[in-house]
């Protein structure tokens, strides 16, 4: 079954239809540089519109992805409004499948300011990763900075997270798990608990317990990416943080083991030096 967008996707294509703004589903694809037999299968329900596909459309045919995405406000947009309306830009390779571009951490302050630039989101590094689970949706990457989430991520980890497009984040948001939060002024790593259907906003907080936590209205809430994997940079077996602990472990043990066997020894000779002993 379609989903939600997909669904208001199709009610816009036939308000065009209807409205003579284009003369076939064949016409609406080729404008947007689709395959009509890939929309064909969308219009069928078969699969899903993609976030590409709505950008073209938004770019073209002014489809209001305000309505796209919670269902609010009129299928197209007018002139003049809905100016703060962004479509997330993708990159694909020449076979046309979506790559993951990563956001290093020296390009993060660009990039919450560069969010409605294409060029800007293209020239950022991009790869593919085998498995489908990486090719379903849009996924996108971003490098830990500072010591917020330790001692879950530490500083250089980078994060493999996908897309939770806006008309989900009421109902799509895992609680209490680790999200990409970009505002208007930061990319944060953080929890998240969601109170945006009761409060319209999001309550962010760290692992590390210095951080306190914090309170996000909605209106400062631009992108939402949920984990899916965390890439971490091998620092060599004696410097891992759990064979350490291991390491330290057994050393302790050992000390107990030999102050429990001095501490038998010595009350066996105290035990023949009594005078008591018979």
């Amino acid at each position: 079954m379609n989903s939600i967008v997909t669904q208001r996707f199709i009610k816009c294509h036939d308000k065009l239809r209807e409205e003579n703004r284009v003369r076939s589903s064949r016409q609406f694809a080729l404008s947007l540089d689709y395959l009509p037999q890939s929309l064909s299968e969308i219009l069928k329900g078969r699969r899903d519109v993609t976030i590409e596909l709505i950008r073209k459309a938004v770019e073209v045919y002014k489809l209001n992805p305000v309505y796209l995405y919670t269902g609010e406000g009129p299928p197209f947009m007018t002139e003049g409004g809905n100016q703060d309306v962004r479509i997330l830009t993708v990159v694909t390779n020449a076979q046309d499948q979506e790559l993951i571009v990563h956001v290093p951490s020296a390009a993060q302050g660009a990039y919450v300011q560069e969010l409605g630039n294409p060029q800007f989101i293209q020239n950022l590094p991009h790869f593919l990763l085998p498995e489908y689970r990486y090719q379903a949706g849009t996924i996108r990457s971003f490098d830990v900075t500072g010591d917020a989430m330790e001692p879950t991520l530490f500083e250089g980890d980078k994060l493999v997270c996908q897309y939770v497009e806006p008309g989900h984040w009421e109902t799509g948001i895992r609680e209490n798990h680790i999200h990409v939060v970009v505002t208007r002024a930061d990319v944060l790593v953080r929890r998240v608990a969601n109170n945006l259907r009761e409060k319209k906003q999001l309550r962010i907080f760290s692992d590390n317990d210095y951080y306190n936590e914090q309170i996000l209205p909605l209106a400062d809430i631009r992108e939402l990416w949920v984990l899916k994997t965390r890439i971490s940079p091998y620092m060599g077996a004696p410097s891992h943080p759990v064979r350490k602990v291991r390491e330290d472990i057994k050393e302790v043990k050992q000390a107990l083991g030999q102050q429990n066997q001095l501490i038998h020894n010595l009350l066996e000779r105290i035990d023949k030096l009594s005078p008591d002993r018979s």
